[in-house]
């Protein structure tokens, strides 16, 4: 049980046992010492004496404890943080020896440690570097060659999620819903066709053909579903005349073949942290008050698999119906005529909801946001059920509930440079959030917390913070 509590507080409980222990032997000396003496005129004076030896205690014991805490506990905890962010996020700059001072040679052995860690992780990724750049050029050329390709291509798992979609596929499904890695299909097209067409598929496994309707029913697409060869899944792909795609438009790959094997069909609190999908937003609002004031920005992107995936963000534009203060406009630098034109919070949430769907929602200081977005659920005709988890509450798992933590702070703590430019910027914030948890991610999985419901349970032991914030 004792395991399970943080160092500072097990240290605190054992000064507690330190202080009622001293309180009890002394009570006992003191009534030992009254019976011995047999003298009923003297009770007060030992009742007396006993208050104050055990005020003195109680005093002398919570001054040791501060001094415990604040150069001893806080230091290890610190330094046991800067040392996992190091080894398990990558993140070079120095140890705080200064913090560690009293520690003796504790910090000094483990920056020693940590910078020949850095230094064999240096020669590791300088040859991840050079494969990296020779798959880059071997994915240039992939691109160069389905260029020459006038279909639209994307990649599925054996239970019909998104594992690879090109340039022209990205068209096709944003006339549906935004295209998003390890989305169902049947979130872009009615299933019917697409489940005959693989039973077919598996059965023979030759190549099905099959018409495709959006799951609006607005459009219809020929595709052609082929298999794999030796690895589970299949490809689609959807006719150039059908989809209205140019050949010559360009051709990014937005992919991640790991999706291939994952599973689905547990729930989110026993799903593996890497095997999550993740839409990490930030919003830029009229004023602090959830209540009265309107979102006037929303910037999203997704992670998939422990990584950003580039291709997938969102960045809109949000008209608050009401004037934006100017002291508001002073920090986000958004106007009223920036947001004339943008749609209002009913389509712009549904917008996101749609973005986010089948993920966990992630925000540093996420009841301010969702604050926003669950008053108009109403309007946006949608439910946010989605699990929600907090960077704030992350870094006080990670760095101890007494540090600072601020977006600021926390990517300072983890190497994270924000441009100037884009901070105070809906996307710029989330994407600066969303590397703070692709990198807390390792550290997680280091302290022995695997899977979402671990993570959240250790959450919630801080759940104090976002209350003194909000």
């Amino acid at each position: 049980m004792l395991t399970r509590l943080s160092l500072r507080l097990r240290i605190f409980l054992f000064f507690c046992l330190l202080a009622v222990g001293g309180v009890a032997v002394s009570s006992v000396a003191l009534w030992v010492s009254y019976r011995r003496a047999a003298d009923p005129a003297l009770f007060d004076a030992f009742i007396f004496a006993e208050i104050v030896i055990g005020f003195g205690l109680l005093a002398l014991i919570a001054a040791v404890w501060l001094l415990f805490d604040d150069n001893v506990a806080k230091p290890i905890e610190r330094l046991s943080a800067e040392l996992r962010a190091r080894a398990h996020a990558g993140v070079s700059r120095d140890l705080d020896l200064q913090a560690a001072r009293y520690l003796g040679d504790l910090a000094p052995a483990a920056a020693g440690l940590a910078n020949q860690l850095s230094d064999k992780t240096m020669g590791v990724a300088e040859a991840v570097a050079a494969e990296t750049e020779h798959l880059a050029v071997e994915q240039q050329r992939l691109r160069a060659l389905l260029t020459e390709i006038p279909v639209a291509i994307l990649l599925a798992s054996p239970s019909h999620r998104l594992v690879l979609y090109d340039g022209q596929a990205a068209e096709v499904l944003a006339q549906i819903s935004h295209p998003r890695l390890n989305a169902p299909l049947f979130d872009y097209f009615q299933p019917d066709a697409l489940q005959k067409a693989y039973a077919k598929l598996a059965k023979t496994g030759m190549e099905a053909s099959c018409s495709l309707t959006s799951i609006d029913g607005a459009q219809t697409y020929s595709a052609r579903m082929k298999p794999l060869g030796e690895t589970s899944g299949y490809m689609l792909i959807l006719d150039d005349s059908a989809a209205n795609i140019a050949p010559e438009a360009a051709r990014p790959l937005v992919y991640d073949f790991g999706l291939l094997n994952t599973s689905t069909d547990q729930s989110f609190e026993t799903l593996p942290l890497r095997e999550l999908c993740f839409v990490v937003f930030d919003t830029e609002t009229t004023g602090l008050l959830p209540h009265k004031d309107e979102i006037v920005q929303i910037g999203a992107v997704r992670v998939v698999n422990g990584r950003m995936v580039e291709g997938e963000r969102l960045d809109m534009l949000v008209n608050p119906v009401m004037p934006i203060p100017a002291a508001s406009t002073k920090v986000h630098k958004i106007t009223d005529r920036m947001v004339e034109g943008a749609p209002e919070i009913a389509e712009a949430g549904r917008i996101f909801h749609e973005f986010a769907r089948n993920a966990v929602i992630v925000a540093h200081n996420a009841p301010f946001d969702m604050a926003f977005l669950r008053r108009h659920a109403d309007r946006m005709k949608v439910e946010w059920t989605h699990p929600v988890l907090d960077t704030v509450l992350l870094s006080a798992v990670l760095f101890g509930a007494s540090d600072t933590h601020t977006l600021d702070a926390l990517c300072e703590r983890l190497d994270i440079t924000i441009p100037h430019e884009l901070r105070h910027t809906a996307l710029g914030d989330a994407v600066a959030t969303a590397e703070a948890l692709v990198r807390m991610l390792p550290m997680l999985q280091a302290r022995g917390m695997n899977t979402f419901g671990e993570v959240i349970e250790a959450t919630r032991r801080h759940g104090r913070l976002l209350e003194d914030l909000n």
